[in-house]
Parts: structure tokens; C-alpha cells; sequence
């Protein structure tokens, strides 16, 4: 017999304090025990009354020996499916150092640019990818996915067009763009009253109803299609071009901006990103410079630091959606940073003739195929293609055979309702994969069987071949072997923080331990390579994940369904109010579209509602940070006729679990709304309450905060909804695979799973932690902030907290007094010379930051940011009593990069030594140089560069 092992256990690994430091951190805190402090926090009325639904924890060696029967129910099959998803070849140097490498998958969004570097010139180089090939000047930082992409663009577009007070409700969507494309375009286009009209391109005709155009290229049948006459008529009649793009096939073809595009979007996963059952991949958008302050997402641009040494940042920050909130024409908040960084890599290693190569073989590989085919007898319905052969079957039966054949010699090819299958190669595709095809098709020939003449042309049309040159920055033509790739990779990761280096305490961002155990398996053969359009058959194993999970998020919920296809935090809001909104379209109440949301809610909120079709009204909080209930009420009553939800954060966005939430999701209930719960802060809730408890009807989980998806340096994110019975019937569907509920809305993202491969990290942290294992992780969190709280609060006043004085998982540490000798900025880069990232700055309250230590961190490591904390505070006091001048002094000249530090030009009032090592632990191992001194944002702005700058400016500065 042996002994359960209680020591080596993935919750003791995964929860930062020890017993001894959890005694040491509650004496300091005031109380006697962990659950008195829970109790002093979490309200009692809203508390759970029973635990959650027992599943034991399993450990790591355990999971991971589970989880391979798991994948084994995966088949993976040679996959010639395409419509948008193809097999690729991630280079080991980048899969190893980048995929793999928590140096750059434990990032946080790049904010903090002096410490961000590295993954700001990856997104840069992305950007330059991105507009090379679309022959467009302006690209951002990428997208959730192509379909959300494309849906993006038919939004700026509508956007634009009835900003002059014109009336151009329609978007032309021609038949052969990716049906997983024009699911989303149906589901975004709905609430706002824009009217898809499906047709042939060759037929449109233009009107001033019109604003906006939208082709595939090449097409869904993988037809190459010459839209140049087509592009120029909707260019005279001011109706905007939008292209969705193969990003490989434009090393060939002519980019969509040479001949009329006005935006080009697109996916850029075959860029050496795995399929992974539909995601996560970074979708691209580009687009002209008149529209760079209406592009949604991220732009990186290029500006200089306070030596005038070249440097990049988040560009136009301002016209970031969650600022704008209400105004906002989309929701985007977020990226997916680590694909888009993979991509990048994958054109830096390759570079434009290895690019060009590969497609190349493709294309000749296709031709020859087609050649084949048709020599035996099938019709190859398409002369010009990139990498995609339609082959029409006029027998049934014929079709059929090919099909069972298929399958039974493990190959899977698209079938479409006309009796023709579709074959979509890709760079994995070798000559014996092209032979077996061949004698796939030929097995099923018979001396009866009609020959075809074989067509004189096939592949790219000489008018279309690509004239132009790209990828000419050095970058893209130096790092071509596996030693100068792997030093370039490092070298950028060397110019960021990460929770490599130290914690991470962003409030409402929930940096907390991605664990290998749980990210191991996503990088497994029978997760990475299943093709999300494959038969359900061949995805078992994917299906056993999901279900799994699902019953898990529902039962933490206290809700009884869920969906996985928001690929982001906004999505799920968006998602989940159009669930609301088609709840209420059932009912007859199309009236019902008043969203009441707090004046403290997250930016994306009011965009996401606006996006839904609703109207916002803003309720005010009180002087603690709570909703004002009496205001709430007024507003409710006001709007009690056309009232459609409320959306509320628990707990608040000010780090406090309200007491009156049950009475606040009470009064909206009685006057006929729903309640959406934003689920950004439920690493307070899991296992002590929930949003069924508070009286929610649907929430989101953010997955790449309280679950523990990585954030990549901006994503991916991942974003379900779990709701009630009333909500569940509006779950999203999706034209492929049957999901979501009985009178499901439209998909919203393009893959029916989202990003389906990354659920794995979930599943893992979930069930190695076990139900009391995910609940011990909230009352840590809960104990981490208390302690951090109790360190600093007679140092700097803490702005909210609850009626027991605790804060829950997060706490607001007010900077504002502090004003007339230091801004809130200047601490945060004062920071990064302690070798921190800065908290989250000036969210919710300007002049503020939000501090999050999550239940991964140990004693030692929040106490050392306590330590930098309170040795910034002397700072302070010194220059408040005149030591130093407030215009230099080491918080204002903040942060201090190893150039300037042994720089023979030393023009301060304090000492080097001060400047770069202010406390003794950064002389043992915990320095982390900022590479860049502070960077002038305003430059950037007046100057938008967002494509990789001419080798010489480098030089230059």
C-alpha cells in the first residue's frame, strides 16, 4: 500500500505561501485565521452555502498520463480541408524559444513599453508583414480571428460612411467569402442595422445604399478571381472595398491594396501557427492611412525616448476602444500578441525568398495535382488557383466511394452539398501525400469513366503575378540559421519583463502562474494538428476536454450552460449581451434595449452594449467605490419599459465585494431585465461565491486571468459565457458543427470552439487543483492583497475597501496626494529600476494604481514589491524635503538604463548607485535593465510609424 503524497501536490506548487508564511502574513493582516479573514471580506449574505460539486485534484505525473488517453481519441488525419485553416510547420527555433518559452508567453500587454522591447519590435515586424503583403500602409498589432476581422472592417466602414450623415446601411458580401466569415458578419451586422446582402461580385451593381463591398481572395472554392474592374467601380462610388486575403498566397498574387482594397484582413496562422481545433491564430487588418485613427486594436509605433534614442510603444493609445467606451465602434481591448509574435518569427526566419518559396511549392504542387487529375478523367472546376482545387463529381455514388475511401485511408478533404470536393494543400504537403491523392482518386476510375481534355493553363493568372517587392528591412534577410534566429529571439526576449523575472500585480489582470503541466499538452501532436472543421468523429478527445470544462465553469458559475466561442474577455460581453438581447427579441420586447452600467465598469462594457444595440445609461458609485443603489433605482425606474440588462463587475472594479448586489440584480430582475455579470474579477469568487449566487443571469470568464491561459504579451485571451435556463436557448451557434442552444444566435467568433487548443491550460489548472484546490486559490488571492494592504496602507492610502475594512483580491493605493512632487507614471517607471512591472495605472481612478498579487506569489517575492514600494515612498519624503530638486531627482528621470548609469555624462543630483540599485537584493540576481529610457509619446503620435523604420534611424540615434 502507499500513502496519498500531500506534499508534492500541483496546489502547492501552484499557491504561493507556505504554512509558515501564511501564519506570518495573517498576524501581520490582524486576524487569527484564514477564514476569519474570508469571512471579514466576503459578504455572508452572498456567500456559497454548499462547497463546490467534489472532483479530486489530480497530480501533474497523473494529469499528464491521463490527458494522453484523452488525446489519443483525437485522430489526426492528413487534413486538405482549407476553408481558412491549414497544416503548417512551426520551425523548432521558434516553437521551442517562443511558443514554449515563458520569457515570452508570460508577458502582459506592452503598456509599459521601457520594459517591453522586445515583443513591441515582434509586433512591429508583424505590422511590416502584414503591410508588405497587403500592399496597405497601416496594419495593427493583429485580431481575434479572420471572421471577427473582416466584421471589424464592415464596422469602421458603416462607421465612416454614416459619420456625414448619409444613409448606406448595406454591406455586399459576395457568396464565395469563408461561411464561417459571413456567420460573423450576419451576427455583428444585426444589432446595428446593417443589411448583408449575399451575391456574385460579377453582378453587384452599385448604389448609394452601399458603403461597403467585401470579396475573399482567393475565394472560399480557392478560385483566384480578378476583382481590379470590380475594385475601381466601388472606388468611384465611394463604397468602401474590403478583401479578406490568404496571407501566403500575396507572395504570388498582386496585394488587394495595389488594386483598389481599402482594407485588407485576413488570418496569418499558416505563418507557423498549428491549427489547434480553430485557435488561438492572429488575424491581420490593414488598411489606408485616412482610417488609422478609426483602425481597431493595437498599432505599434515608433517614436523616441527622453535621449532621443529611437523607441517603440503602443501608438494613438487614446483611440483604443476602451477609452472611448460608449463612443466606441468596437470592443476590441485585447490581441492575439503571442500568434502574431510567432508569425513574425516565422517571416524573420524565412524571410521574402524562403516566403516566396514556399508558396511556390504549394502552388506548383496544387498545379500538378490538378494536372494529374484531369488527365484521369475529373473536372477540375477552376483554371486559376493559389493552393485550392475544386474537383466537380457528377455521380453520387462516385462521390461517396471517394469520400469512404478517404476517410478510411485517413484523409479528409471538403465536401460540399454539390457533390464536389474541395482538396486544400499547404506546406506540410510532401510528394507522397500528393501520390496518395492521386491514387485515392484513381482507385476510383473504371474503363467506363469520361475523359476530360486537359486544360492548357492552371494556377496563378499571368495579370495577377506579383510585381512588387517586400520584406526589404534587414530583418526580414538576416536571421535565416538556427544560431542567428535563436539570438535574435533572445535578445528581444532579454528586453522584457515577464513573470520570469518577478510578479506581476496588475489589478483586474490576474497575472497569475501559467503552469508547464497545463501548457505542455497544447503543443501535442493530437491537439496541435486537428483541423476544426474535422468530423466530429476524429475529435473525441476535443470533445471530452470541452464538455468536461463546461460542466466545471458551471458548476463555479452556479449557471447550467456555457459556451467556449468567445476567443476574448469583450467577446464574451458581446456574446453574452446578445444572448440578453435575442432573450427579449423572443418575447416581443425588441423595445427593451436601456444597458444601466456603473460609472467604475470596465471600457469595453458600454462599447460592448453599443455593439449589441443597446443604449447606455451610466449609474453612479458612492464615495466607497459601490454602486449608488438610490441612483441605480431611479435610473431603473426611469428606463423600467425599455430596460434590457444591467452589467456589473463583482467584485467592483474598485476591489470591493459590494453588499448590496443581491438588492441591486433584484431591482433590475422586477422591472423585466437581465443581469450580465463581467466576469474579470472571479479569482475572488471561485468556490466561495458566485454569479448565480449574486443573482447574475449570464457572466464571461476571463480564462487568461482567473484560469490561467497565458497572456502572450497581449493575448490570447479567452473569453466563454456561462448562463442561467432563461439565456441558454441563445447561445451561439455556428454554420458547420452543431452548438450552442435551441434558438442560437449567430456564431461570433470564426472557429466553433474559439480557441479551442488553449482550453487545455484550463482544463488542466482546474483539474489538478481539484474543487477545494481552485477555491484555496481565491482565499489566497484574498490573503496576498490583505497582506500587501496591511504593508502599505500607513504608507499610501488605500482608496476602497469593504465594511470590515479588507479589500478582496485587489486593492487602489491613491497616488494623488502625491501630485505636486511625482505623478502616478513617474512610480510606475520608478518601478522597473526595481526590476517590477508597474501595477495597473490610473484604472480605475486616475492618478491611481491597482495592485493584484495573485495566489501564485510567496511571501518572499510580495514582500520584496512591498520593499520597493515603501523605499519609493522615501523617495518621495526626500524630495518633498528638498534633497533633491523635483525636477531631477530618480522618480521624475525614472527609468534608468544601464547606457545612462555608466554614461561618462552623469548630470544628476544623486548617486549612480541610487539610480540603479536602490535596494540590496538587485545586486543579487533581480535586475532587470529597462532598455530604453523614458519614451516621448506624444512624438510617436505626431509621427506614425508603425512599419519597421529604415535601418539608418537606428543608426542615427
Amino acid at each position: 500500500m502507499s500513502s496519498k503524497n500531500t506534499v508534492n501536490t500541483f496546489e502547492s506548487r501552484h499557491i504561493g505561501a507556505n504554512t509558515t508564511e501564511t501564519t506570518e502574513m495573517l498576524k501581520t493582516i490582524g486576524v487569527d485565521s484564514l477564514e476569519t479573514l474570508i469571512d471579514q471580506t466576503v459578504p455572508n449574505k452572498i456567500r456559497l452555502k454548499t462547497q463546490l460539486l467534489p472532483f479530486e485534484a489530480q497530480s501533474e505525473f497523473e494529469y499528464l498520463r491521463e490527458l494522453k488517453k484523452v488525446a489519443a481519441k483525437n485522430k489526426v488525419f492528413r487534413s486538405y480541408i482549407g476553408m481558412g485553416y491549414y497544416g503548417t510547420i512551426t520551425p523548432s527555433v521558434i516553437l521551442r524559444n517562443v511558443f514554449q518559452n515563458p520569457g515570452w508567453y508570460t508577458q502582459y500587454t506592452p503598456y509599459q513599453a521601457e520594459i517591453a522591447q522586445g515583443r513591441l519590435e515582434a509586433l512591429l515586424n508583424f505590422q511590416t508583414v502584414v503591410s508588405d503583403l497587403t500592399g496597405l500602409p497601416i496594419a495593427n498589432a493583429s485580431l481575434l480571428d479572420e471572421g471577427t476581422a473582416a466584421a471589424e472592417a464592415m464596422n469602421m466602414f458603416f462607421h465612416e460612411k454614416n459619420k456625414r450623415n448619409t444613409t448606406a446601411p448595406k454591406l455586399f458580401v459576395d457568396k464565395y467569402v469563408l461561411p464561417s466569415t459571413l456567420d460573423v458578419l450576419m451576427t455583428r451586422a444585426q444589432p446595428l442595422g446593417i443589411e448583408i446582402v449575399v451575391g456574385n461580385w460579377s453582378a453587384f451593381i452599385p448604389s448609394s445604399e452601399f458603403f461597403g463591398v467585401i470579396v475573399q481572395y482567393p475565394n472560399a472554392e480557392g478560385s483566384v478571381e480578378d476583382y481590379r474592374a470590380f475594385a475601381l467601380t466601388c472606388n468611384e462610388n465611394k463604397i468602401h472595398v474590403i478583401v479578406a486575403a490568404d496571407i501566403l498566397s500575396l507572395t504570388l498574387l498582386t496585394p488587394p491594396g495595389e488594386w483598389g482594397a481599402d482594407c485588407v484582413v485576413g488570418t496569418t496562422q499558416r505563418f507557423g501557427v498549428p491549427l489547434g481545433f480553430g485557435g488561438p491564430h492572429a488575424a491581420f487588418f490593414a488598411t489606408k492611412e485616412e482610417y488609422k485613427r478609426n483602425i481597431p486594436g493595437r498599432i505599434i509605433g515608433v517614436s523616441v525616448d527622453a535621449h532621443g534614442r529611437t523607441a517603440l510603444r503602443m501608438a494613438l493609445q487614446t483611440r483604443e476602444q476602451h477609452i472611448r467606451r460608449e463612443k466606441a465602434t468596437s470592443n476590441i481591448c485585447t490581441a492575439q500578441a503571442l500568434l502574431s509574435i510567432m508569425a513574425s518569427m516565422y517571416a524573420v526566419y524565412h524571410g521574402p525568398k524562403g516566403l516566396k518559396e514556399i508558396a511556390t511549392i504549394i502552388n506548383n504542387n496544387a498545379k500538378e495535382l490538378a494536372k494529374k487529375l484531369t488527365e484521369i478523367g475529373f473536372e477540375v472546376k477552376h483554371a486559376y488557383f493559389f493552393d485550392t482545387l475544386v474537383i466537380k463529381i457528377d455521380d453520387a455514388r462516385l462521390f461517396q466511394d471517394i469520400k469512404s475511401n478517404a476517410l478510411k485511408y485517413g484523409i479528409n478533404f471538403w465536401y460540399s452539398e454539390k457533390n464536389e470536393i474541395q482538396i486544400a494543400l499547404d506546406e506540410t504537403v510532401g510528394q507522397q501525400d500528393l501520390s496518395d491523392i492521386f491514387l485515392l482518386f484513381l482507385s476510383t476510375r473504371t474503363k467506363e469513366s469520361p475523359q476530360i481534355k486537359s486544360v492548357l493553363h492552371f494556377g496563378i493568372p499571368k495579370t495577377l503575378e506579383r510585381s512588387s517587392d517586400f520584406l526589404k528591412h534587414p530583418v526580414f534577410n538576416t536571421h535565416h540559421t538556427e544560431s542567428s534566429m535563436m539570438r535574435y529571439i533572445k535578445r528581444l526576449e532579454n528586453k522584457d519583463i515577464s513573470l520570469t523575472h518577478s510578479m506581476i500585480s496588475l489589478g483586474s489582470c490576474t497575472m497569475k502562474l501559467n503552469a508547464a503541466s497545463e501548457l505542455i499538452p497544447v503543443s501535442w501532436s493530437e491537439f496541435a494538428d486537428i483541423h476544426p472543421l474535422a468530423p466530429n468523429e476524429q475529435t473525441r478527445g476535443y470533445k471530452q476536454i470541452i464538455d468536461q470544462l463546461s460542466k466545471w465553469l458551471c458548476n463555479i458559475t452556479g449557471f447550467t450552460a456555457c459556451s467556449f466561442q468567445p476567443n476574448s474577455g469583450a467577446q464574451g460581453e458581446y456574446a453574452g449581451l446578445l444572448a440578453i438581447r435575442a432573450y427579449h427579441l423572443s418575447r416581443g420586447d425588441a423595445h427593451r434595449n436601456i444597458a444601466l452600467i456603473p460609472s467604475s465598469a470596465h471600457g469595453t462594457n458600454p462599447a460592448s452594449a453599443v455593439m449589441a444595440g443597446m443604449e447606455v445609461v451610466v449609474t453612479a458609485c458612492d464615495e466607497r467605490g459601490n454602486i449608488d443603489l438610490a441612483d441605480l433605482r431611479a435610473k431603473a425606474e426611469l428606463h423600467k419599459d425599455n430596460l434590457a440588462c444591467l452589467m456589473v463587475t463583482y467584485p467592483s472594479t474598485h476591489g470591493v465585494f459590494e453588499t448590496s448586489i443581491k438588492d441591486i440584480c433584484k431591482i433590475v430582475h422586477d422591472l423585466g431585465g437581465k443581469v450580465y455579470m463581467d466576469g474579470a474579477n472571479m479569482n475572488a469568487q471561485v468556490g466561495l461565491t458566485s454569479p448565480n449566487e449574486i443573482g447574475a443571469d449570464v457572466c464571461h470568464l476571463n480564462l487568461h486571468k482567473t484560469f490561467a491561459i497565458p497572456h502572450g504579451g497581449g493575448g490570447p485571451g479567452v473569453g466563454p459565457i456561462c448562463c442561467n435556463p432563461s439565456l441558454a436557448p441563445f447561445l451561439p451557434g455556428h454554420f458547420h458543427t452543431k452548438t450552442g442552444g435551441k434558438k442560437a444566435i449567430n456564431a461570433v467568433s470564426s472557429a466553433v470552439y474559439g480557441s479551442a487548443s488553449i482550453l487545455l491550460v484550463s482544463y488542466g489548472y482546474v483539474a489538478m487543483l481539484g474543487s477545494e484546490g481552485v477555491t484555496n486559490a481565491t482565499k489566497y488571492a484574498i490573503l496576498n492583497a490583505n497582506y500587501m494592504k496591511a504593508r502599505l496602507e500607513n504608507h499610501f492610502p488605500v482608496l476602497y475597501t469593504g465594511e470590515n475594512g479588507r479589500c478582496a483580491h485587489e486593492m487602489i493605493i491613491d497616488l494623488r496626494p502625491f501630485k505636486s512632487i511625482c505623478s502616478a507614471e513617474d512610480i510606475a517607471k520608478r518601478l522597473m529600476d526595481y526590476g517590477f512591472h508597474a501595477p495597473t495605472l490610473s484604472f480605475p481612478v486616475a492618478g491611481t494604481i491597482m495592485i493584484e498579487p495573485t495566489e501564485s506569489e510567496n511571501k518572499e517575492e510580495l514582500d520584496r514589491f512591498c520593499d520597493a514600494l515603501l523605499e519609493i515612498r522615501k523617495e518621495i519624503d526626500e524630495i518633498a524635503n528638498g534633497d533633491y530638486p523635483t525636477d531631477n531627482n530618480v522618480l521624475c528621470n525614472a527609468p534608468h538604463t544601464a547606457d545612462v548609469v555608466i554614461s561618462d555624462d552623469w548630470k544628476y543630483a544623486y548617486a549612480r548607485e541610487k539610480a540603479a540599485y536602490p535596494l540590496p537584493y538587485l545586486k543579487h540576481g533581480y535586475k532587470v535593465w529597462a532598455t530604453v529610457s523614458r519614451i516621448n509619446s506624444a512624438q510617436g503620435d505626431r509621427n506614425l510609424i508603425c512599419t519597421c523604420p529604415p535601418m539608418e534611424s537606428y543608426m542615427q540615434a
